[in-house]
């Protein structure tokens, strides 16, 4: 039963659910609250999970929040914190969370902590959103890693900032600096796009030429380079986290919500 339950739950289906399809299979009626009961052996998987040691290195660490409701007092949307490791070997795993309110550095500077604390010694390269403080707070505690801005954040910040009929025009402009075949190619697309757009779009061309992270990803390997000039690794993560919490509509509490994302 226990099992059965637990499989349930990572689908996705709410309490109340799981209380009537037992009810169904085995002719006996669960309460919601003994579905939530059997549940809370999630709790030892979720104090392991997040004590376990990690290896020393890792060749990428994605690290971006997504946003999913969550009962304290009221409900409100709360930043769920997310690193992804990439092994050497090409393996993906969920290194650390931690929720809040809102994304914020102090947060990322926690989970850092972190991870330093479980043993991550060496990392090739952060891709992040671009957060404001990010690449401080990181180089404090991995003073030897490299970073990438989230290529597509970028284009999804420029977007807003140009007129609605000048919008595709700018973002396919721009996607010819983050899918060139050369950073030399790259550098050439960067100014030609900002030759072009400088006039009528200059702080837009000043974001660009500014920043230092937007084209490491071209130093490395072409066949990893479409998976490390965005975080969308960790965004595909994400929206898998929201489809399978939607039907939850909320979690009760945080630990609730610990339990669902462990599981």
């Amino acid at each position: 039963l226990e099992e059965t339950v637990i499989h349930l739950f990572r689908k996705g289906i709410t309490m109340s659910e799981i209380a009537d399809l037992i009810e169904k299979m085995y002719g006996h009626y669960y309460t919601p609250q003994t579905m939530s009961n059997i549940t809370k052996s999630f709790t030892e998987e979720v104090t392991a999970f997040k004590g376990r040691e990690l290896h020393d290195s890792y060749a990428a660490i994605y690290m971006d929040a997504t946003y999913i409701p969550l009962k304290r007092k009221t409900v409100a949307k709360e930043a769920i914190h997310i690193a992804v490791g990439i092994r050497p070997d090409g393996s993906k795993e969920v290194l650390s969370y931690a929720i809040a309110p809102t994304e914020s550095i102090t947060i990322w500077e926690e989970i850092l902590l972190d991870l330093q604390e479980r043993g991550l010694k060496n990392v090739l390269l952060f891709i992040t959103d671009g957060l404001k403080g990010m690449v401080g707070a990181i180089s404090r505690f991995y003073p030897k890693a490299r970073f990438q801005h989230c290529c597509v954040h970028v284009s999804r910040n420029i977007s807003h900032k140009v007129r609605v009929d000048d919008r595709k025009e700018v973002c396919d402009d721009f996607k010819m600096v983050y899918q060139a075949s050369s950073k030399e190619v790259a550098l050439e697309a960067r100014g030609t796009f900002a030759e072009k757009w400088k006039t009528s779009y200059p702080k837009v061309v000043e974001s660009i030429l500014s920043n230092d992270h937007l084209l490491t990803f071209y130093d490395f390997p072409l066949a990893i380079r479409k998976s490390i000039y965005s975080t969308n690794l960790i965004e595909s993560f994400n929206k898998q986290i929201k489809k399978y919490s939607h039907r939850k509509e909320q979690f009760q509490n945080e630990e609730s919500m610990e339990r669902f994302l462990v599981s």
